[in-house]
């Protein structure tokens, strides 16, 4: 499956690269084919993993909080993986600077007024709002509208209350086990017509967006990537070695799909329902561990946005000929972490945070509109390492609390697609 997603996503890579070079004055090409046939399959491929998002996160909470059974363990995981995230973020920030500093992107880019645009920074809201925020007043609507932390806070609640009231509250229990196995039958469903869904969203992307738009940013460009290479490759996984004590080459190479998707989808929240069965099925973690830190990481880890940001902040810097001191940079790191847990959960949280960041270190806001161009492209790479942080952080914990099946995680076939079983529809008897 794995060899399938990244053949179908590099011939959407290069078919929509052509069509961008060639045929982007094409009416029925980009009618038919671009606006058309790709932007339909991969926007129904998104629906299809949005669509399994809320149900999944909520059933398999519900079935993780009852199976932990303890709710001074559920704590405990809770709080090691929130200071994980933040030790995580604090370390790709820096990374970030460290590695842009010895680079020196933007110190040749030419800012001409035509490369000039405005930027409206969005507002961050305070707070004392995003804590109020955390609590539902209507938990239909935060499901409605697929609001992950208002979610977690109510089902971790309703779960909770189902351990207080013992036995009675079985039922519910066992009825929610075996809705959670449907839910992941689903995601196997799903995960079997995901090449064609990730070739239609990259033809799409690079028919729009085409590999040019890279060639006036290539040191901001290149700069970002690297970071994020060496983050998932080298940070995550020394961490992952020391805190966990596993190998991180089996980790990378059962990782690679939920990290495709991630790529192809450019979403944290839609990739949730392959990195939760990834932890489960092909590295061995505990349902009572990976229902609460997946969709957690999902939604507050910011390893990605927190290297853009560190990268940003240098290359902003040197095409503006500011000169930035050591408290500057720190300054960066601590706004970094600190706003990635109060804007958790908030539309566009990337460009607030780096609006934050310009204001306190006092560059100009209107510089983000430099880099917005080429930010599509890097927050797939971005999507792709968050996702690897969040599976990261549930593996160590899962470790931690030994929750984790070493005989399933050593297996390299253990929870492949290939031993998906789909059944035969009972025959009618006439």
């Amino acid at each position: 499956m794995t060899t399938k997603i990244l053949i179908w996503m590099f011939a959407g890579l290069v078919l929509g690269s052509l069509i961008n070079a060639f045929a982007q004055d094409i009416a029925f090409i980009q009618i038919y084919f671009v606006q058309g046939l790709f932007h339909v399959v991969g926007t129904v491929f998104i629906n299809l993993l949005k669509m399994l998002v809320v149900p999944l996160v909520t059933f398999s909470l519900v079935c993780g909080v009852c199976g932990i059974g303890d709710i001074n363990k559920l704590g405990r995981v809770g709080i090691k993986a929130f200071f994980l995230f933040l030790l995580t973020t604090a370390l790709a920030i820096s990374l970030a600077i460290i590695v842009s500093i010895s680079i020196g992107p933007g110190k040749s880019f030419d800012l001409s007024p035509t490369s000039q645009s405005e930027f409206i920074a969005p507002e961050a809201p305070p707070l004392t709002q995003v804590l109020i925020d955390l609590v539902p007043d209507n938990p239909v609507a935060a499901f409605a509208e697929g609001n992950m932390l208002q979610i977690i806070f109510f089902t971790l609640l309703f779960a909770i209350c189902l351990l207080m009231i013992g036995e009675r509250g079985r039922p519910i229990i066992d009825s929610t086990e075996k809705l959670n196995e449907v839910m992941m039958q689903l995601v196997n469903v799903v995960m079997s017509i995901a090449p064609y869904g990730v070739f239609a969203l990259m033809a799409k992307t690079f028919a729009m967006q085409g590999l040019g738009l890279i060639l006036p940013m290539i040191g901001y460009f290149g700069a970002v990537v690297i970071v994020l290479i060496c983050h998932a490759t080298g940070t995550l996984m020394v961490l992952l070695k020391l805190l966990g004590r596993i190998n991180p080459v089996q980790f990378l190479k059962k990782m690679r799909t939920a990290q495709i998707f991630a790529f192809s989808t450019s979403s944290s929240n839609a990739t949730i329902p392959i990195t939760l069965r990834t932890a489960e099925k092909r590295m061995g973690v505990d349902n009572s561990t990976a229902s609460f830190i997946v969709p957690f990481g999902a939604t507050i880890n910011m390893d990605g946005t927190a290297i853009m940001q560190g990268v940003a902040t240098v290359f902003i810097a040197n095409v503006y000929g500011i000169e930035l001191g050591l408290t500057d940079y720190l300054t960066v790191v601590g706004m970094s972490v600190l706003a990635s847990i109060g804007t958790a959960g908030v539309p566009g949280v990337g460009l607030i945070m780096l609006a934050m960041v310009f204001s306190q270190v006092g560059l100009p806001v209107e510089g983000i509109a430099l880099i917005m161009g080429v930010d599509r492209l890097l927050d797939m790479l971005r999507t792709a390492v968050n996702v690897t942080g969040d599976a990261v952080i549930t593996v160590i914990v899962a470790r931690s609390e030994d929750n984790l099946s070493m005989d399933v995680f050593n297996d390299p076939s253990a929870g492949t697609l290939s031993s998906v079983q789909f059944p035969n529809p009972p025959t009618q008897k006439k």
